[in-house]
């Protein structure tokens, strides 16, 4: 009776023990046989299924808050409702699994998808600031082109006024050259014409002075013939004595006379030979004086010929000059269109460029709301 009484006392303080969730306890040292010592092991199997219920459900439900769901609660041994209860849980974490791990890859994707499209817009965002600053500068420098260009351009239409009077000046002197020129070729024809005639009435003159030379040849040859017949009448004379000294005295003065005339004849074609060289060197200095006028006349020939083709290049740059005149006023005028088209387009890329900064900013924000989004996923999942 002390035993029996020893071992539903064991048994009591047992199930007190198990009530109160420990199902470590355990009913030991069964030595009664019979239907108490059957219920007093029945008690521990009881106990036992339970510790393994817990201790599965426990080690699953650790898997399952460290966000790990493939552990699942061994079934093996399990029977009754526990085993109901375990395929119940086993079932719920296998839904659960796929449940994360769909969620898992649509996280995945989400963090493909908007991942590339932030990092899209970062990088488009990046480059329409970068292609936005450069149109600007592009812009504020085209417009600083535009006023220097404006500022060459009404610089040019000034030189051009300038040129435009200097060639009219040049036309007018080249007219004033072009009558010039025409006065010095009636001249040069002129002298030409009077250096031919001074030419023939020159050569007229050395006839006459070769006709003197004639002349005075010949009357030096009468001298030298009289002076000749003075001297033999002298010598007769001389043979006829006293009779003969009259004669004597004529024939010394025909001598004197002949000598003196010889003499004459003499300076005679001395300056007949002056007259001749003079008259020779006026022939070649007149002959020189006519080659130099005609070569002159060429000259001038030339002169007027490059002075028209000079008229006309003045003409034609006049014209060309209106012409650049007028393309300087048009280019004027296109530069004040293009200047007030790059302030518009320099006002535009700011507007852009600050677009580009807030999209870049908000790029940024929603990247960070993204990354936040994914980490709690993860930790989810």
């Amino acid at each position: 009776m002390s035993k029996k009484s020893d071992a539903i006392a064991s048994a009591l303080e047992v199930m007190k023990r198990v009530g109160k969730g420990d199902f470590e306890a355990r009913i030991t040292h069964i030595e009664i046989g019979g239907d108490l010592g059957e219920l007093l092991h029945g008690i521990n199997d009881m106990i036992d299924r339970c510790d393994a219920y817990v201790r599965e459900s426990s080690a699953t439900m650790q898997h399952v808050s460290e966000n790990k769901y493939y552990r699942k609660i061994v079934e093996t041994g399990m029977l009754g409702a526990f085993l109901s209860a375990s395929r119940t849980v086993n079932s719920a974490l296998t839904d659960i699994q796929k449940r994360v791990d769909d969620f898992s890859e649509l996280t995945i994707n989400f963090e493909d998808s908007v991942g590339s499209v932030v990092g899209t817009v970062s990088t488009a965002s990046s480059e329409l600031s970068q292609s936005s600053e450069t149109l600007r500068k592009l812009a504020r420098s085209t417009s600083e082109n535009a006023t220097t260009v404006s500022a060459a351009a009404e610089e040019a239409s000034v030189n051009l006024q300038t040129v435009a009077s200097s060639a009219e000046q040049l036309s007018s002197s080249i007219t004033e050259i072009s009558q010039q020129v025409s006065l010095a070729s009636t001249v040069a024809n002129e002298a030409s014409t009077i250096s031919t005639d001074v030419s023939e009435r020159v050569l007229q003159l050395k006839d006459a002075a070769d006709q003197i030379t004639t002349v005075v040849k010949l009357i030096n040859d009468i001298a030298s013939q009289t002076n000749l017949l003075a001297l033999n009448a002298t010598i007769e004379a001389a043979r006829a004595g006293e009779a003969g000294r009259g004669f004597a005295v004529v024939a010394n003065e025909v001598k004197n006379l002949a000598q003196q005339t010889a003499d004459a004849t003499s300076q005679i074609g001395s300056y007949v030979d002056n007259i001749q060289s003079a008259t020779n060197m006026t022939v070649e200095g007149i002959g020189n004086i006519s080659t130099k006028v005609s070569e002159i006349s060429q000259a001038n020939t030339a002169v007027s010929a490059a002075v028209e083709q000079q008229s006309a290049a003045t003409n034609e740059i006049s014209r060309n000059i209106e012409q650049a005149s007028e393309g300087t006023k048009e280019v004027s005028r296109s530069i004040v269109d293009v200047a007030s088209s790059s302030d518009q387009t320099e006002r535009t890329a700011s507007g852009v460029f600050d677009a580009a900064h807030q999209l870049s900013e908000q790029s940024a924000d929603l990247r960070t709301a993204v990354e936040k989004f994914l980490a709690a996923a993860r930790a989810v999942a």
